[in-house]
């Protein structure tokens, strides 16, 4: 959890810097909420590309690590009722679980060739679900849905919360108020990537290319780091 008002005054002290301009609370929460899906979205990029070339490597251990533990922020549980999964947050699902058993996830276009053999055919010990929405599953053990039953969860990925800068408008002023407040999601560590992303967007916002480069040159270099 990072606190969005060490991150606004950090932005407004780097931007008022030399003149360069004034982000009022609205624009920074528009930059703000950019800035965290952006860099949500890359954690599985960043995941996939290591996966795919040298994850295995001990050169590289580390990263993965370093970036299992900042997805595992977002990591929760939801039950499923009637085959709809109670969660209004869900990014990813996980794992579906019906009596202490993994379900397993099939396609569609296969429960019925699974359900023709008795070797593959789902039983209690070795359920099956198909995905058939976002937020909806169809469980199995052997040609009958278990939708109905009590009993199944699952893990998931949620969304980051929007974040927000709550603030009130005391002489014309906005006067920070921490009640109405949403801080970042994001892992501590992605404190000043958030500071310079929100920066770019603010300098592409006011047309101050030079704090647009800046920013974005420290948010490299930032990046670069973090890879090494």
């Amino acid at each position: 959890m990072i606190s969005i008002d060490t991150v606004y005054q950090k932005v407004l002290a780097l931007a008022n810097k030399e003149q360069r301009g004034y982000i009022t609370p609205q624009e920074f929460n528009l930059f703000a909420d950019q800035a965290q899906k952006e860099i949500f979205e890359q954690y599985f990029y960043d995941s996939s590309q290591l996966t795919r070339s040298q994850s295995n490597s001990k050169e590289y251990g580390d990263i993965v690590d370093n970036l299992n533990e900042k997805i595992a922020v977002f990591e929760t549980t939801a039950n499923i009722a009637s085959g709809v999964i109670q969660a209004n947050d869900l990014y990813r699902l996980g794992t579906v679980i019906h009596n202490n058993t993994e379900v397993e996830e099939v396609q569609q276009n296969e429960i019925l060739y699974i359900n023709k053999s008795p070797l593959t055919r789902p039983t209690s010990k070795r359920p099956v679900y198909v995905r058939v929405g976002e937020l909806n599953i169809e469980t199995y053990e052997s040609d009958t849905l278990i939708n109905t039953l009590a009993g199944v969860t699952c893990t998931y990925l949620k969304n980051p919360s929007k974040p927000s800068w709550g603030y009130v408008v005391i002489n014309g002023r906005a006067m920070y108020d921490s009640t109405n407040r949403v801080d970042f999601e994001l892992h501590n560590a992605e404190e000043n990537e958030l500071v310079y992303k929100i920066l770019k967007y603010a300098g592409i916002s006011m047309k101050r290319d030079n704090l647009a480069r800046g920013s974005q040159d420290l948010e490299l270099l930032q990046v670069q780091q973090e890879k090494q």
